[in-house]
């Protein structure tokens, strides 16, 4: 069994919990997530199964979307609803107005400074950082760039604001939610949070693990399988000639007459100069079997293999 599952994690949950109850109804050992989801949190968890598992950590690379609600007045050590009240500056939300929150809030779209909080599964020293703050441990952790494509203010009624947020990987909307409070004078935490969309996986087709049970006992698993190369539908497929299948299956480079006579054209090599990623492809043998990815080399005129799947 290979390829992508889009599991709708519900609440109580860690993406652990997911894996180890996959490996269950599955049968399947080699299982592994894309990016963890707070036990509190909801939403897609696309979780990949056999050789699929190669992709994890492309995916976990990939944008992502969350529709969170903010809570304003209160902080707490773990920012969000679960952790101890620090600050209770509830009687200072009289100062605000809706124009104001709105304002600051879409302040934060684009590069974001973002320091990663205590609890979280980023480690120091070899220990998680959750684990450190468990021991009542804090240590200094490095501000990283983040990115918000977008943020939609769905509602305000303060206290609450619901927003739909668009950002790249590595963003924590706990501490977004934090630091949104602190700009705002009041501070803030991060209420409830559901992850509505990672890469080309959407909340609306996202399967619950019951639901996922069903298929097994139907016997048609099959069908919520997402093959790996779906992943990759944006980069153009190419096909090898039989000639050229050897050099395929090690994952050798591949020059351009190994290709079909028909996909010869769709090869642009850039400039050697040329900065930036190379032109990326999804590589098939003649039967239409998927090997993985490869990349146009502007020095060598050739393509050679990013990641395979084999």
């Amino acid at each position: 069994m290979n390829g992508i599952l889009n599991i709708y994690k519900e609440a109580g949950y860690t993406s652990f919990d997911v894996v180890a109850k996959l490996r269950g109804i599955l049968h399947e050992k080699k299982i592994g997530h894309t990016g963890t989801l707070d036990p509190d949190a909801t939403g897609v968890l696309p979780v990949c199964v056999g050789n699929a598992t190669k992709v994890c950590a492309l995916l976990t690379d990939k944008d992502k979307e969350y529709e969170a609600v903010l809570q304003l007045g209160l902080t707490t050590d773990t920012q969000d609803a679960t952790g101890k009240i620090l600050q209770d500056r509830r009687d200072l939300l009289d100062t605000l107005t809706e124009e104001r929150v709105r304002e600051v809030i879409m302040g934060f779209i684009g590069d974001y400074e973002q320091v990663p909080p205590m609890y979280s599964a980023l480690k120091v020293g070899g220990k998680k950082l959750c684990d450190l703050a468990r021991e009542g441990i804090e240590v200094e952790r490095k501000a990283r760039l983040v990115h918000i494509y977008d943020l939609d203010i769905v509602q305000v009624t303060l206290p609450f604001v619901t927003m739909r947020v668009h950002c790249s990987k590595g963003t924590y909307i706990r501490t977004l939610c934090d630091d949104i409070g602190e700009l705002l004078g009041v501070g803030g935490l991060m209420k409830s949070l559901v992850r509505t969309r990672v890469s080309c996986f959407d909340i609306a087709q996202a399967l619950t693990l019951a639901q996922v049970e069903k298929y097994r006992d139907l016997g048609t698993l099959n069908e919520i399988l997402l093959p790996v190369d779906g992943v990759f539908s944006e980069y153009p497929a190419l096909h090898v000639e039989e000639e050229a299948r050897k050099k395929l299956q090690n994952g050798n480079r591949l020059e351009i007459s190994d290709l079909s006579v028909s996909d010869r054209s769709a090869v642009q090599l850039p400039e050697p100069e040329t900065t930036g990623e190379a032109q990326r492809f999804r590589v098939y043998d003649t039967a239409g079997k998927f090997y993985g990815i490869y990349g146009g080399d502007a020095h060598r005129k050739d393509l050679k293999s990013i990641k395979m799947f084999l």
